[in-house]
């Protein structure tokens, strides 16, 4: 009979982290880092021997491939910059920010950050917000396809209503604020002759509105105000307090040019008129 005063056996602690799981976490940091070693389960055709140059190879193409995909999301930059810069500065980014998905299209949200503390850049101070702008562009360009509002909706609204009025925007619609000129430098590199364009820009702060109504995406510089008018309203405000604090940090402001804009460009796409208060 067994002996019922023993203490039952302790199974073995598991490994921190499973063979395999470890085994690929080596395999993948190592393409990002080419002081680390070969990790050691990656053999070649002759049995045992370690496979270093294929492993290299693979290495060189993933970083490839990687700054392959940033180029393609910010080709202002890469004119801003030249191809062979960018080329030599995508690998510090790529090894300290590897893709969290597959989706290589969303890859370098935080590019923009990267630039902000990457010294050879920090004489180009407006690079920072014009990666803003470019990945603004590309969310845009991948957001879901709706309808925008019809503009003739507001014709049905009683017109003392009309400031009460709260609007949803597009999902495509990006708000970008910027003290440098980002439109004009963006704008300029859509030229035959970006440089020609770019000695003739004031250096002056610009606000962007990005949206995608349609097919193509429109980047439109905003009237001065407008941003502030922009930011209520996605804020929930009202069309008349949007209006109103947008008119008390810009004597220029002009609703019916701001508002009609929107409409224009498709940057809404609903809107929402509250129940009166019956209750006094």
């Amino acid at each position: 009979m067994p002996d019922k005063s023993a203490s039952p056996q302790t199974p073995p602690p598991l490994p921190a982290i499973p063979p395999l799981i470890a085994d690929q976490q080596a395999f993948s940091e190592g393409l990002l880092v080419a002081e680390r070693e070969l990790p050691n389960d990656v053999i070649g055709p002759a049995k045992g021997k370690k496979a270093l140059k294929r492993y290299n190879v693979y290495r060189n193409n993933v970083i490839v491939g990687l700054t392959e995909a940033l180029m393609a999301s910010y080709p202002t930059i890469t004119e801003l910059v030249g191809e062979e810069f960018f080329r030599a500065m995508a690998p510090a980014y790529i090894r300290t920010t590897p893709p969290k998905s597959g989706m290589l299209a969303q890859y370098g949200e935080s590019f923009c950050d990267f630039l902000e503390g990457f010294e050879p850049v920090l004489d180009v101070p407006y690079l920072p917000d014009m990666a803003r702008l470019e990945y603004a562009w590309l969310q845009s360009y991948h957001a879901q396809d709706i309808a925008p509002l019809d503009p003739a909706i507001l014709q049905e609204i009683e017109q003392e209503r009309l400031g009460e009025l709260i609007f949803r925007f597009h999902p495509a619609c990006q708000l970008l604020t910027s003290s440098h000129p980002i439109y004009s430098i963006w704008a300029a590199h859509k030229q035959d002759d970006p440089a020609a364009h770019m000695e003739r820009i004031t250096y002056q702060g610009e606000n962007v509105l990005i949206t995608r109504p349609d097919l193509d995406v429109s980047v439109i510089s905003l009237p001065q105000g407008g941003e502030t008018f922009i930011a209520a309203l996605m804020d929930g405000k009202c069309l008349a307090e949007a209006a109103e604090y947008a008119s008390e940090h810009s004597d220029s402001f002009d609703l019916a040019q701001n508002l009609g804009g929107l409409l224009e460009v498709g940057a809404l796409r609903a809107l929402h008129l509250p129940e009166p208060d019956i209750s006094a």
